[in-house]
């Protein structure tokens, strides 16, 4: 299947796609497809047509959240008891799949788990060029739902790595230690990103800043931070030969695209499957530059704990992970219950966290009692605010102005911390 083909037009307005959004919630928050919707997923599973990457998404959430008796009626349209019966179901949704993938296939219809080696194979093929898309979409929906175990996002991330470009292999050209910059790719619907200006800021701590950025696999595509960089005219990473050469003031952008044209593929595929997968976690944490420390950042808090995690596993030496940031991006949220978590693996091989919450005393001056909204922010207003700040160190939005400096608080604290932790 061609990139082309990979994508869908309107894929929420499918009635695949209205069937995803409403089962792949997750493990905790599904809810039984409404009559209506159900006689219309039928009909999308009876139709050739049909896109495989939603029909599998579809299916894949359905199976993970578990079908009711009146869900488990859409079997009359793959097979009797097919949603009983792991191996024949997935010989009626998946015929073009290899037979090496069948036992993990099994597996995730099964609801079992995968070790690191299988979700290496299983990452091996979704990066690959195999043909059953109704696979990927249903596997990507499966882990998705029951939410993946880290054993998993490691061997995922094994075979993410196997796809990176050439220029991305294992020595890296820095002069000296490197931190890492990744929020979510699908950026923000109502505010402006400070990233750049955070990059700067690590950058006059001694660090050299990459910043992962990458085209928006959805749900939003109003602003993020690939569209923010273009902006302001940032040179593009292409290889980390590159890292011997210092870059003010904002040092290095690397696209997803340069870095894997694989990564870059799946974009159009999660377009189609709606929900977020796997790689909206894991592209954050990927270490093609051998950085030392990554700064990220999550919406969810219960997943807070698993970026540090991941971001170890990863080779990172520490993270800094912000939860409830603006819409989830690396910019403090002013008025909820925001702040960092921070992890260390010391080089005596020891573990430790610590939490820097935004209500301590030290922050109370940035908080605010409401967020400012700016619906339907635009790249270049985001460059001149940027711009701006970096010249005179202040803007013509107070509430951009005061956000950055909260961010440079806390973000310090941390790396305060983290430094120490290091010595």
């Amino acid at each position: 299947m061609s990139t082309f083909d990979l994508v869908l037009d309107a894929p929420a307005d499918t009635p695949l796609g209205r069937g995803i959004k409403h089962i792949g919630i997750g493990k905790y928050g599904s809810k039984p497809l409404p009559p209506d919707l159900l006689a219309e997923c039928r009909s999308a599973l009876s139709d050739p047509s049909t896109h495989p990457l939603q029909r599998g998404a579809f299916l894949g959430a359905l199976l993970a959240k578990g079908p009711t008796p009146d869900e488990r009626t859409l079997e009359d349209v793959i097979g009797k008891g097919a949603f009983s019966h792991p191996t024949f179901f997935i010989n009626k949704v998946c015929p073009e799949l290899p037979v090496g993938l069948l036992p993990i296939a099994t597996k995730l219809v099964r609801g079992h788990l995968l070790q690191v080696s299988e979700a290496r194979q299983l990452g091996d093929y979704l990066f690959g060029e195999g043909n059953c898309e109704s696979f990927r979409g249903m596997a990507a929906s499966i882990m998705r739902v029951r939410h993946e175990t880290n054993d998993e996002y490691q061997g995922l991330m094994e075979a993410a790595e196997s796809t990176f470009s050439p220029g991305f292999g294992p020595i890296s050209c820095a002069d000296r230690p490197l931190v890492q910059l990744a929020e979510p790719f699908d950026g923000v619907e109502n505010g402006y990103l400070i990233t750049p200006i955070l990059a700067k800021f690590f950058q006059q701590r001694g660090y050299g800043a990459v910043s992962l950025v990458g085209r928006s696999g959805g749900p939003k595509f109003t602003l993020n931070a690939h569209d923010l960089y273009m902006h302001l005219g940032c040179q593009f990473l292409q290889s980390n030969h590159e890292l011997d050469t210092p870059l003010e003031p904002f040092g290095w952008v690397l696209d997803q695209k340069a870095l894997s044209p694989a990564l870059n593929r799946w974009v159009d595929r999660r377009r189609t499957i709606i929900k977020r997968p796997f790689l909206a976690t894991l592209e954050k944490v990927l270490n093609p530059c051998h950085a030392q420390i990554l700064v990220t950042s999550v919406f969810h808090i219960t997943y807070q704990l698993k970026m540090a995690e991941l971001a170890l596993i990863a080779g990172f030496d520490a993270a800094i992970v912000l939860k409830r940031g603006l819409e989830g991006s690396l910019s403090p949220s002013t008025s909820r219950a925001s702040g960092v978590l921070c992890a260390v693996r010391t080089p005596k091989g020891h573990l430790f966290y610590q939490h820097f919450d935004a209500d301590l005393p030290a922050f109370a001056q940035f908080r605010t009692e409401s967020e400012t909204h700016h619906p339907h922010p635009q790249a270049s207003d985001n460059a001149r605010l940027v711009r701006q700040f970096l010249r005179t160190g202040h803007s013509d939005d107070a509430d951009f102005d005061n956000r950055v400096r909260f961010a440079k608080a806390l973000y310090s604290r941390g790396l305060d911390w983290i430094e120490g932790q290091l010595k």
